[in-house]
């Protein structure tokens, strides 16, 4: 069944719809951290997109538990919004010459899509919560708050380093 033959008309097929979408989504993104950690220049940012790949590949796999849980055929969806930032980062990340203003872009880039994360994993939990799915809507909660966490780590390295780094790269003349 193709995504525009399923017909969503229980609130209970939104979350599975969705996460089959997340699970997309977190494929994509492993997919990728490695590649972009490998373009940081910073080993604080570096190290913080490696530690986010593998909390990535851990929400992968409790996503892949929930679909065999539910027993969800699983469609071969791709999350065509983790597509558009994957490709908006490359995007970006291709026009900087400057590793200090790489690594402030790769960092802002990696924000925007693990807020986007929060606010999925946040309204996984809200659906499994209403619906009575008390196991699943805590391992959602607990990504939320994985990826809050991942956020305030991304903020505070912004705002003591990447960021005042890039502010004023050090120039050599050419």
């Amino acid at each position: 069944m193709s995504a525009q033959q399923f017909s969503i008309t229980t609130l209970h097929q939104l979350l599975d719809f969705d996460i089959c979408r997340f699970a997309s989504s977190e494929v994509q993104l492993q997919k990728k951290l490695p590649e972009w950690a490998d373009r940081a220049s910073s080993l604080k940012l570096k190290a913080l997109v490696q530690r986010y790949a593998d909390l990535v590949s851990l929400q992968r796999q409790q996503l892949d538990h929930f679909i065999e849980e539910e027993q969800i055929n699983q469609l071969p969806l791709t999350s065509r919004i983790m597509q558009a930032f994957i490709l908006e980062t490359d995007d970006k990340l291709a026009q900087c010459s400057d590793p200090e203003v790489r690594d402030a872009c790769l960092l802002a880039c990696i924000q925007e899509i693990n807020h986007y994360k929060i606010s999925t994993y946040g309204t996984a939990a809200a659906f499994a919560n209403i619906l009575g799915m008390e196991a699943p809507a805590n391992v959602f909660r607990e990504a939320e708050v994985k990826e809050k966490q991942i956020d305030d780590r991304l903020s505070q390295l912004a705002e003591h380093e990447i960021n005042l780094k890039a502010r004023a790269p050090i120039v050599l003349p050419g």
